[in-house]
């Protein structure tokens, strides 16, 4: 008898899997997939290089906990990531910054200077409701154009006025050369990968993994007393309430045979071409090779469902599921798709400590 089983063997079920053994618990972890590590599951191609299967995934957090806690498992690499925009045949930094205003403009402005230059183009919304109100209240219709309406359509296949705020008050406006895409305290990639990371966090005795298996064929099988559900909430209640929309990716990889492809880690393409953005794993991870591994990201609305999609609407679908999981005490419904939330890996870390802390209160209390 298995005191937990949890689906999923990504950051959300993996980090709990962790916690609740080194209590005691006995840990089932299932995934489907043939690997531990969900969407940051990296390992080294034929050249040796170590890629990250599903896209780059950059460590970066404000919160000294989450990054305490991640570091029992790992050493990390000092790493700030930097992308540049592809935009009026220039490359110039993303988050739009001062460097970026006087190399589009042909301008030669102090920090105060684009400040002024930034107000005179914004358009100032009363009310901010989606993701365009965000742009064009901050930097205006032209700046918009340039930088977020093609990527968001590439990305979301929406225009930006249909989505939530949040979207594109995720990247900030500067007024200062800070070419940093983030500006966390703690920003770093597991010295030996993400995969190496995940094993040993889930190499307590306590912890059993079966992979490439579907919870739903043990469910009735395996006995366990209680279940940590990280997958889609709709998939869990047989989308009575309908469908979630997701936003999914192909990724097409590239070995090239020479040293470096690109200046940056990434090189986005707001408006050219029909991937988003092009990354070399190289600059993430620090190694020293002679050839060099690149990815292209195409967004598809079909495959595995990587992007919540911040609308009202979902969110009101959402929200019916939410109500339906409250009924089902025995199960803990977490993580991006578990609660239907974008977020970033270590508000997901964030999110499972909170979430372990409420169950382990819960058990003793119960005992």
């Amino acid at each position: 008898m298995y005191d937990f089983l949890i689906v999923g063997c990504g950051f959300a079920g993996t980090v709990l899997a962790e916690r609740l053994a080194k209590e005691g618990k006995k840990i089932l972890i299932v995934d489907k997939r043939n690997h531990i590590a969900g969407n940051a599951y990296d390992f080294y191609n034929e050249e040796g290089i170590l890629i990250h299967k599903y896209g780059p995934h950059i460590f970066h957090t404000n919160s000294e906990d989450v990054f305490k806690y991640l570091s029992k498992f790992t050493d990390w690499r000092p790493y700030e990531h930097r992308v540049l925009g592809s935009v009026d045949g220039q490359l110039v930094p993303i988050p739009i910054n001062l460097t970026t205003i006087n190399s589009l403009y042909g301008k030669e402005l102090s920090s105060d200077e684009v400040t002024d230059f930034l107000a005179s183009k914004a358009e100032k919304r009363n009310q901010i409701l989606t993701s365009e109100d965000v742009v064009l209240n901050a930097v205006g219709k032209e700046l918009y154009e340039k930088f977020f309406k093609g990527y968001t359509k590439k990305q979301w296949d929406l225009d930006p006025s249909e989505l939530d705020a949040s979207v594109t008050a995720r990247v900030p406006t500067r007024t200062n050369k800070d070419d940093r895409y983030f500006t966390d305290t703690f920003q770093a990639m597991p010295k030996k990968g993400y995969t190496e990371m995940f094993k040993k966090m889930l190499s307590h005795e306590n912890i059993s993994i079966m992979l490439q298996t579907d919870y739903n064929d043990i469910v009735d099988v395996i006995p366990f007393k209680k279940m940590i559900y990280t997958g889609p909430i709709d998939s869990y209640f047989d989308y009575c309430y309908g469908k979630l929309p997701y936003r999914s990716i192909n990724f097409k990889f590239e070995t090239l045979n020479q040293e470096n492809f690109q200046k940056t880690g990434t090189v986005n393409y707001p408006t050219s071409n029909l991937y988003t953005r092009i990354t070399e794993f190289k600059h993430l991870t620090g190694q020293k090779n002679p050839n060099t591994t690149i990815v292209y990201e195409y967004p598809t609305a079909e495959g595995d469902p990587y992007y919540p999609i911040p609308r009202k609407q979902n969110q009101e679908i959402y929200n019916q599921y939410k109500k339906l999981s409250e009924s089902h005490t025995d199960v803990y419904f977490t993580g991006r798709l578990g609660t239907y939330k974008y977020y970033n890996m270590d508000q997901v870390v964030a999110q499972s400590l909170a979430l372990f802390k409420k169950i382990k209160t819960k058990e003793e209390y119960v005992q």
